[in-house]
C-alpha cells in the first residue's frame, strides 16, 4: 500500500506544478515574446526560467529518489517558454509513476549541496523539510515575477487548487 504521505506529496506536487502553467500561460498572453523568461525580481536572483526548473527540480528528484535512481537536476538555462512547458510536463510525468511504498520514507535521502557538502536526512525529512520548502519557494518566486513584470494575477491564480471546494453563499448544492 502506497504511503499516505507519499500520496499527498504526489498530489501537492501535481496540483502546484499545474499552477506553473496556469501562470506561464498567463504571462504568454500579457507577453509579445519570451523574454519574460529572463525577468528576476532582484539582479542578484535568478530569473523566472531557472524558477521554474528549480520548482520542477523538488518533484523530480523526489520521483527519482523514490525509484532508487540518482538525483538530477534539470537545466536551469529555459529560454524559450516550449522548454518550460517540457519541463513542467515531464515531471508531472515522473511524479504520477511514483510508486514508493511506506518504507522509502524511514530511508536515508543524500542530498549534494556542493562538491564538499551534503545534507543526509531521513525520507520523511527529506520530503518535509527539503523538498517542500524550495518547492514553495522557486514557486512563490515565480509568481512574484510574474507579478512584478505586470502579468495580471492574484492570489486566486496561486490557490488554483482550492477551486473545487468554492461555495457561492445561498447555493442549492446538487
Amino acid at each position: 500500500m502506497q504511503n499516505p504521505n507519499i500520496a499527498r506529496a504526489k498530489e501537492t506536487f501535481n496540483s502546484r506544478l499545474a499552477t506553473l502553467e496556469h501562470l506561464l500561460k498567463l504571462a504568454e498572453q500579457h507577453f509579445d515574446d519570451e523574454s519574460f523568461l529572463g525577468e528576476r525580481i532582484a539582479a542578484d536572483m535568478l530569473p523566472l526560467g531557472t524558477q521554474v526548473a528549480f520548482t520542477c527540480n523538488q518533484p523530480r528528484n523526489f520521483a527519482l529518489w523514490c525509484g532508487g535512481e540518482p538525483m538530477d537536476n534539470l537545466n536551469p538555462e529555459v529560454v524559450s517558454i516550449a522548454q518550460a512547458y517540457e519541463h513542467l510536463e515531464n515531471t508531472q510525468q515522473l511524479v504520477a509513476e511514483i510508486t514508493a511504498e511506506d518504507a522509502k520514507l524511514e530511508e536515508t535521502a543524500r542530498v549534494d549541496l556542493s562538491e564538499e557538502m551534503y545534507l543526509e536526512l531521513s525520507g520523511r525529512a527529506y520530503l518535509d523539510e527539503f523538498l517542500m520548502p524550495n518547492f514553495y519557494f522557486h514557486l512563490v518566486t515565480a509568481y512574484d515575477i510574474l507579478r512584478m513584470a505586470g502579468v495580471a494575477i492574484g492570489k486566486s491564480d496561486y490557490m488554483l487548487h482550492l477551486v473545487p471546494f468554492v461555495k457561492k453563499a445561498g447555493a442549492i448544492e446538487s
